[in-house]
């Protein structure tokens, strides 16, 4: 689709590249095919000329910024707890100084009138929580304190899935038991590495399984893999071994495990109560002893004759279980750092159907950790939803599904098995696991075994460029006990340079069962491109939309109105204040939950930046890859947004959350390398 805009749409503030002096543009198809984005030459302007360096700041050497040291931010930490500007958060919710239960001993401060002296003006705007009639649970901490009504109605939450105090306790201490997941690790073959505070002998031994001990044997995968320490003895029993050969090749649902060998009768004990209820889940709070078993959440002796042969818990064949239909549902992909929460619930507010977590790591989860168990929370408009994890040991991913599955509400988990990023890939995890395929095998038939609800799994074609691996997947992950799998059509070493190799995903979706769903993932940008997948290959269930959901959320929308939206300025902006508003609701409405929204603002404008209006280009609709030529809008506010500057990025959140502290500096978390050539690593 090709058109030409009048001279006079130009705006007045802009001047046009093409009226100076200078060769001939070239043609729409010309820029098309260099990838650059073919904006109408009415709007285009001369690239801006970056200023050098002042005398000045060559003679000072300023830099600017400086890297604070550990006592830096220990003294500023405790000026920051010293000054009245803290102020305690029981105080400031009922606006009572004896509220605090600490009382003297608060290291908050307790004096209202000296808080209120120094804090920040209120923000433009109405308190997120009193506009709908609740109990603002920030009190005088909040940023709207002016907007607060007179009323007492208690503050309802909407979102799912806090980590419970009492299972946080347990899992710090590493006394959470995991029955299920004990089971189908010993019907593996494989032994699991349970730390404990009686048996650690030192703090290096806490509960970060990746970094554990551990030497062991998966089918031939990774003979002998020691990371750290001496090795640990994962060699199973012989009876077991033998067993295992009958076994070898059934699915390891409803099975039974046989015990070593059997010892003088022990009578089980299980006391009243033993076992804890917490809402969706339950974890089992009593002691056992060495020589016992956990089946069921029940203390069973190993040395008993008559239980030879343990019975799993019963899990329902993949063919009972809960489905989900994928087909054809819009699927926003689980985005690191801007995928959060207010986001996710921005995108369903624009049509999406289902929408998945951020990943978290199953050792930050195993370890209680809240800051990774915040990326498990579900808001109540997110009717389909799931959590994703990270793992690179059977055992570890097997008992985090377990956790998950006791304490969340969701509706299907995802295993992340194509994550590029180093940090990740060292461990083992993520798109590491690709070279790896018994040990893929071992991770999903323990896991899947764990939960009656719907597991997926998230890979990319391969690790190494030209090495493609997923298609050898497809075949057997149903029978291992998937549900689904998505297919991101790039490898770990390409990153995210390149186009998404389609052809290749259509080829694995070809080798599929009938009964896997395969989801494309890779450069949807348009309605166009959603039909094209989709209808591509018949075995294609759905397409995950990632990248160009963050840089266009109301794509969901042009799906389902089957239409290019040449959305304005004012309304974008609008999608933006709906943003700040439910991360004004998450992170709260104080002074650190103005700025954490903010921060996150930030991460997410330095996304939109690059969307180019319908209105602006020559070829429709616009392409994933192409690159933005500098270009001013049809107003102020358009060409505001088109800024690839973060100081332009800071202005606009000013707009909605009001001015910046003193000394605000925002520098973006993730760097794309969408338009770069592929790495080499």
């Amino acid at each position: 689709m090709a058109a030409t805009a009048p001279a006079d749409d130009r705006p007045d503030n802009c001047p046009s590249a093409a009226a100076a002096s200078s060769p001939p543009q070239p043609t729409p198809e010309e820029l098309v095919a260099r990838a650059v984005a073919p904006v109408k030459p009415a709007f285009l302007r001369p690239p801006p000329v970056r200023e050098a360096p002042s005398e000045e700041n060559r003679a000072t050497g300023a830099v600017p910024l400086e890297k604070k040291s550990k006592r830096q931010f220990k003294r500023e930490r405790k000026q920051e707890q010293e000054s009245v500007s803290r102020l305690c958060i029981a105080v400031g919710k009922s606006g009572n100084p004896d509220a605090c239960k600490y009382g003297a001993s608060c290291r908050f401060s307790h004096d209202i009138d000296a808080y209120l002296a120094q804090k920040p003006a209120d923000l433009e705007g109405s308190c997120p929580f009193t506009v709908q009639d609740k109990l603002c649970p920030y009190g005088l901490n909040c940023r709207f304190l002016g907007t607060h009504k007179d009323n007492n109605a208690l503050s309802e939450n909407h979102e799912i899935n806090p980590l419970n105090k009492d299972v946080q306790k347990l899992l710090w201490k590493t006394k959470y038991k995991f029955p299920k997941a004990s089971a189908q690790i010993k019907h593996l073959g494989l032994k699991e590495v349970i730390k404990t505070k009686a048996n650690a002998q030192t703090e290096d031994q806490k509960a970060d399984h990746d970094n554990l001990d551990v030497s062991c044997e998966l089918n031939g995968d990774d003979k002998t893999e020691s990371l750290s320490g001496p090795p640990v003895n994962l060699d199973c029993d012989s009876g077991l071994c033998e067993e295992m050969v009958k076994l070898e090749g059934e699915p390891l649902v409803g099975n039974s495990v046989p015990c070593v060998e059997p010892r003088a009768s022990k009578k089980s004990k299980v006391e009243d109560g033993g076992i804890h209820k917490n809402g969706a889940g339950t974890h089992d709070t009593t002691t056992y002893s060495e020589d016992s078993a956990l089946v069921n959440g029940l203390e069973v002796p190993s040395d008993d004759p008559s239980s030879c042969r343990v019975d799993l818990v019963e899990t329902p064949h993949l063919r009972e279980r809960k489905i989900i239909d994928f087909r054809e549902k819009l699927y926003l992909a689980p985005l690191t750092t801007v995928g959060n929460l207010p986001f996710r619930r921005l995108c369903k507010t624009l049509g999406a159907d289902i929408t998945c977590g951020e990943m978290a790591m199953c050792t930050n989860l195993m370890q209680g950790q809240a800051s990774e168990w915040a990326l498990l929370r579900r808001h109540s408009s997110e009717d389909l939803f799931g959590v994703q994890i990270c793992g690179a040991f059977p055992d570890t991913v097997a008992r985090t599904v377990e956790l998950v599955d006791n304490e969340c509400s969701f509706d299907f988990i995802d295993i992340n098995m194509g994550c590029p990023i180093d940090v990740v890939v060292n461990k083992g995890a993520g798109s590491q696991l690709l070279t790896k395929p018994m040990r893929i095998k071992s991770i999903v038939q323990a896991s899947s075994a764990v939960t009656e609800r719907p597991l997926t799994v998230k890979v990319r074609t391969a690790f190494f460029e030209g090495r493609n691996r997923a298609d050898s997947l497809v075949s057997d992950i149903y029978d291992w006990g998937a549900s689904a799998i998505t297919i991101h059509g790039r490898s770990r070493q390409q990153r995210y340079s390149k186009l998404a190799d389609w052809d290749y995903i259509y080829q694995c979706a070809q080798k599929a069962p009938d009964d896997l769903h395969v989801i494309g993932n890779g450069d949807i940008f348009s309605y166009t491109d959603w039909n094209r997948h989709v209808s591509g290959c018949s075995k294609i269930s759905t397409c995950m939309i990632a990248r160009g959901a963050l840089i266009k959320p109301w794509i969901f929308t042009e799906i389902k109105e089957q239409k290019d939206w040449d959305i304005t300025s004012g309304e974008r902006f609008n999608i933006l204040k709906d943003f700040a508003h439910f991360g004004l609701e998450h992170w709260g409405s104080d002074s650190k939950g103005v700025e954490t929204t903010r921060h996150f603002l930030l991460e997410w404008l330095s996304y939109t930046c690059r969307y180019i209006p319908v209105g602006l280009l020559d070829v429709v609709p616009q392409r994933l890859n192409w690159r933005p030529p500098s270009y001013c809008g049809r107003d102020d506010l358009e060409t505001l947004m088109a800024s690839d500057s973060a100081a332009d990025w800071v202005r606009i959140s000013e707009m909605l959350l009001g001015k910046v502290p003193e000394g605000f500096t925002f520098a973006p978390k993730h760097k794309s390398n969408a338009y770069d050539r592929a790495e080499n690593g």
